[in-house]
C-alpha cells in the first residue's frame, strides 16, 4: 500500500535532514507542513524531494496536522516530527505491515528518547508506543492545542510494530524548559475556554505525584542521573501546567 511520510515543523532545519534520510527512497511521498520557518527547513525539504507546504495560520497542533492530512493523497499516512528517526528494524516492521494491512487497524510505533546524556528506558517514558501509521480515510487528530490524540473510529484495532522510534527531544535543559513552559501556555488555554479552573494546591499535588511515579512507580531511579533530572522537570511541566491555568483567575496588571 502507498503511504506518505507526513511532518509538521517550524525551524526545523538541525534535525530535518536526519530524520527524511530515514524514509528516503522507501515511502512513496514525503509532506512537510511548514508553519512559518525563517533557517533553511524548506531547502531541506526540498533535497529530498518533499512537498513542502507553508500555513503560518498557527491554530494549535491538533489544528495543524488536520489541516496537513487533507494534503496526503496515499492510503496511509506515516506521522513523524523532525527530531525523530526510524530505525531498520522499525522501517521493516513498517513494510511488513503495509504490505498486507488491515483498513481497521491502526499502528503503533515504540518510541525510544534520548535525554541527558542516554536513551531513557523507565520514567514511563518506553515503550512510548505512539499511533503514527494509519489508514488515510479512516481517522485523522483531534483538534486539541497541544497533546492532540488519534481520533479513531470505533473498533479500530492497535497494533504495535517493531523496532524504535528514535525521539532526541531536548537539545538543552534551556530548550527542555522553553518546551514545557510553551505547553504548558497551550494547556491551559486549552482548559480555560472549557471553563476550568487551577489552584496552587493542585499543581502542588499533581506536580508532586507526577515526580513520584516517574522516579518512584515508573523506576526513574533505573536510569541514573538522567532520571532522576528527568522526573523533577516532568513534576515541575506538571506544577507549571496548573499555574498556569491558576493565574487565569488572578488580577491583571493595572496600566
Amino acid at each position: 500500500m502507498s503511504v506518505t511520510a507526513i511532518l509538521i515543523v517550524k525551524n526545523e532545519a538541525k534535525h530535518l535532514a536526519a530524520c527524511l534520510e530515514t524514509v528516503k527512497g522507501w515511502v512513496d511521498e514525503i509532506v512537510v507542513y511548514d508553519s512559518g520557518s525563517t533557517d533553511a527547513t524548506e531547502e531541506i525539504a526540498a533535497s529530498f524531494g518533499a512537498r513542502f507546504i507553508r500555513d503560518p495560520d498557527w491554530q494549535g497542533f491538533g489544528k495543524q496536522r488536520q489541516k496537513a492530512q487533507t494534503h496526503v493523497k496515499t492510503g496511509w499516512c506515516l506521522w513523524l516530527d523532525a527530531d525523530e528517526r526510524i530505525t531498520p528494524e522499525l522501517k521493516a516492521s513498517i513494510q511488513a505491515a503495509l504490505a498486507s494491512p488491515a483498513p481497521d487497524t491502526v499502528y503503533a510505533l515504540p518510541r525510544l528518547t534520548w535525554a541527558y546524556g542516554r536513551f531513557i528506558r523507565h520514567c514511563g517514558w518506553y515503550p512510548d508506543h505512539c499511533l503514527r501509521l494509519y489508514p488515510t480515510a479512516y481517522t485523522t487528530f483531534n483538534a486539541a492545542l497541544v497533546h492532540e490524540n488519534l481520533e479513531r473510529v470505533p473498533g479500530m484495532k492497535v497494533q504495535p510494530l517493531k523496532g524504535d522510534l528514535l525521539h532526541f527531544s531536548y537539545d538543552t535543559l534551556e530548550h527542555h524548559l522553553t518546551k514545557a513552559a510553551k505547553y504548558a501556555s497551550a494547556w491551559a488555554e486549552e482548559r480555560a475556554r472549557k471553563g476550568k479552573r487551577g489552584s496552587l494546591s493542585q499543581a502542588l499535588l499533581h506536580g508532586s505525584f507526577r515526580f513520584l511515579r516517574m522516579y518512584v512507580l515508573r523506576a526513574g531511579f533505573m536510569d541514573g542521573k538522567a532520571g532522576l533530572v528527568l522526573s523533577i522537570l516532568g513534576g515541575h511541566a506538571v506544577f507549571i501546567k496548573y499555574v498556569s491555568l491558576w493565574m487565569y483567575d488572578q488580577p491583571k496588571r493595572p496600566d
